[in-house]
C-alpha cells in the first residue's frame, strides 16, 4: 500500500525549527498525517494506494490537495488556506513553500482548538443540544447548494456498498465479527435494497444525488466562532462523496445515536426535514443508517486487527461488535404509528412532541410536523416572521390542516412514526388526522393538553423567539370556543415538563410496538 518514502518530509514537518520554534503535535490517520504548530495545521497525504483511495504519486497528491481545498471551502472557507509545496532547495535541504523543486504537497489550514470537535464534546458529555438545530440548518443549506449528478449513485452504488461490507466482513473482520451474523446482515440488506431500489434510482433522477460531504460524522464537525462547521469532506473518491443527501445525513444520525444521544439525533433529523421537506426518502433511511453502521463495523474490526496495543485491540473489537449489533437492529425497525398532540396555545404541544419523538419508532425517532411551520411556509415567510390577520383566515387554516394531513400520511407510509402538532380545536380536524392513521393501517393516539388560562397566558408571555405567533388575545379566543366531542386522552398540562412527558409517555408506551429501538442513556 505504501508507494514512496516520505520520511524526510515527515522529519521536516515534525521539527519545531520548521515552525519558528513552535511545539508540534502530530495526528496520524490511515491516509494522512497532520502537523499542528502555532496557528497552522499542515496536512500531508500519505504515499499510499488503497482500493478506494490513490495518493501514490506526488502529482496525484497535489491534485488531491487542490481538490480537498476546493471542496472544503464550500463549508469551511476560514479553515482551508491553500496548497503549499514541500521543496528541495539548492543545498539539498527541504523547506515549506521554498523556491526549490517541489517534492511533495501540503494542505495548509488554520489551526483550531481540538477540544471544539463535536466528537470530543460528545465523549465528554457536553455536546450542547441547542447546537443541533443550527447544525441541521447548515447541512440542509450545504445539500441545497451542492452540485447534483444524475449519472451517479442509485441502486448500483448501494449494492456496491453492501457487497464491499460483505467482503470486508470475510477478510478484514475475520476472528472479530461473527460470520453467521455478518452473512445474515448482508442478506437482509440486499433484500431491503431490492425492495427500495426503484426509489433510489428515482431520487437520483430527481437530483437528490449530490456532491456531499461523504464522511459526515462528529469528528469532522468543529465549533468555529460558536457555529458548527463541516470540514474534511471526501475528495478522493466520487463513489463516496457523490451520494444521496439522506445517505450523507445518515452518518451523523447514526453516530449520535451510537453515542447514546438519541435526542440530539432527533433534533437534527427534525430540523433537517423541516428545512428540506425531504420526506419522500424516508423508506430508505433504515438501509442508509444500517449501511453506515456496517461500514464502521468493518473498518473498526480492521483497525482492531492491525493494532499492536492489546488493551486498545480489545476495545476496538467490542466497538466493532456494537456497530454490527446496531446495523442488524436498524434493518428491523418497529412499525410506524401516528400521534396527534393538540391543545390551546401555551399548553406545551411542541415541547411534548419533541420530548417524545426521540424514543418512538424507527431510528432516529418520530418526525414532528408542526402546523405553525406549515402556515409560515404556505404564506411565504420565514419561521420567526410574524403573520398578520391574513395568515389566519379560515381559508389559510384549511390549507394548513390539509397540508398537515398530507405530510403525516407520507411519513407513516414511509415507515416512520409521525407526531402531528397543531391546536386541533375542531372535531373535523381531529377526525381527519385519525382517518389518516386508519387509511394507512397504523395505530393512532390523540393527546389533548389542557391547563388553566393563567398558565397558558403566562407561558406565552415568557416565550422567546418562536414560530408560533399566538398571544393573549389568541388564547382567549381559543378558550371561548366550544370544544366539541373530544375523545382524545386528556392530559393535565399545568404541571412540570417532566410530569407531562411521563404521563404522555405512559399512554404512548401502552400502545407501542415493544421493539422500539431507543438508547436513552
Amino acid at each position: 500500500m505504501i508507494t514512496e518514502d516520505q520520511s524526510s518530509v515527515v522529519t521536516l514537518l515534525s521539527s519545531p525549527s520548521t515552525h519558528a520554534g513552535a511545539d508540534v503535535e502530530r495526528i496520524d490517520t490511515h491516509a494522512s498525517i497532520v502537523f499542528l504548530a502555532g496557528d497552522r495545521a499542515w496536512k500531508l497525504k500519505r504515499a499510499v494506494r488503497y482500493d478506494y483511495l490513490d495518493y501514490s504519486t506526488a502529482d496525484r497528491r497535489r491534485a488531491m490537495c487542490e481538490a480537498e481545498v476546493r471542496i472544503n471551502r464550500r463549508t469551511a472557507p476560514a479553515l482551508y488556506r491553500g496548497v503549499t509545496a514541500v521543496t528541495r532547495q539548492a543545498d539539498g535541504r527541504l523547506a515549506i513553500g521554498g523556491a526549490g523543486t517541489p517534492v511533495d504537497w501540503l494542505v495548509e489550514m488554520t489551526r483550531f482548538d481540538q477540544s471544539n470537535l463535536l466528537d470530543r464534546l460528545a465523549e465528554a458529555g457536553v455536546l450542547p443540544l441547542h447546537l443541533m438545530g443550527p447544525l441541521a440548518h447548515a447541512i440542509a443549506r450545504f445539500h441545497d447548494t451542492a452540485e447534483c449528478r444524475k449519472n451517479q449513485s442509485g441502486w448500483d452504488a448501494m449494492r456496491r456498498v453492501i457487497d464491499g461490507n460483505a467482503a470486508g466482513f470475510v477478510v478484514e473482520a475475520a476472528g472479530i465479527l461473527d460470520p453467521v451474523r455478518c452473512a445474515r446482515l448482508t442478506d437482509r440488506a440486499r433484500f431491503v435494497l431490492d425492495r427500495g431500489g426503484v426509489l433510489l434510482d428515482r431520487r437520483r433522477d430527481a437530483g437528490m444525488v449530490r456532491q456531499c460531504h461523504g464522511d459526515l460524522h462528529l469528528r469532522n464537525i468543529v465549533l468555529l466562532d460558536g457555529q458548527p462547521t463541516l470540514f474534511d469532506a471526501i475528495e478522493f473518491n466520487d463513489q463516496i462523496s457523490w451520494i444521496d443527501v439522506l445517505y450523507d445525513l445518515a452518518f451523523l444520525l447514526m453516530d449520535l445515536w451510537r453515542l447514546g444521544l438519541p435526542h440530539h439525533a432527533n433534533v437534527v433529523w427534525n430540523a433537517y426535514l423541516s428545512d428540506t421537506g425531504d420526506v419522500d426518502g424516508l423508506p430508505l433511511m433504515p438501509l442508509f443508517l444500517s449501511c453506515r453502521a456496517a461500514v464502521m463495523a468493518k473498518t473498526t474490526a480492521t483497525s482492531a486487527n492491525l493494532h499492536t496495543d492489546a488493551g486498545r485491540r480489545v476495545e476496538l473489537q467490542s466497538t466493532a461488535n456494537d456497530y454490527l449489533t446496531m446495523a442488524e437492529a436498524l434493518l428491523e425497525p418497529p412499525a410506524p404509528r401516528l400521534i396527534a398532540v393538540g391543545g390551546f396555545s401555551g399548553s406545551g404541544k411542541s415541547t411534548l412532541a419533541l420530548a417524545l419523538a426521540s424514543s418512538i419508532g424507527a431510528v432516529p425517532g418520530a418526525v414532528v410536523i408542526r402546523s405553525d411551520e406549515i402556515r409560515k411556509k404556505l404564506c411565504g415567510v420565514k419561521p420567526l416572521d410574524r403573520l398578520g390577520p391574513e395568515g389566519y383566515t379560515d381559508d389559510v387554516s384549511r390549507r394548513v390542516y390539509r397540508t398537515l394531513m398530507e405530510h403525516v400520511d407520507k411519513v407513516v407510509r414511509g415507515g416512520y412514526t409521525a407526531i402531528a402538532d397543531a391546536v386541533f380545536a375542531k372535531s373535523a380536524d381531529r377526525d381527519a388526522v385519525q382517518h389518516v392513521a386508519v387509511a394507512a393501517g397504523v395505530p393512532f393516539a390523540g393527546l389533548w393538553l389542557e391547563a388553566p388560562a393563567p398558565v397558558l397566558i403566562s407561558r406565552v408571555e415568557r416565550r422567546g423567539p418562536d414560530v408560533s405567533d399566538a398571544g393573549n388575545d389568541v388564547i382567549r379566543r381559543q378558550l371561548a370556543a366550544r370544544l366539541d366531542s373530544l375523545r382524545w386522552h386528556r392530559l393535565d398540562a399545568s404541571g412540570t415538563r417532566q410530569q407531562v412527558c411521563d404521563a404522555a409517555g405512559a399512554i404512548v408506551r401502552d400502545q407501542s410496538d415493544p421493539r422500539i429501538f431507543a438508547r436513552n442513556r
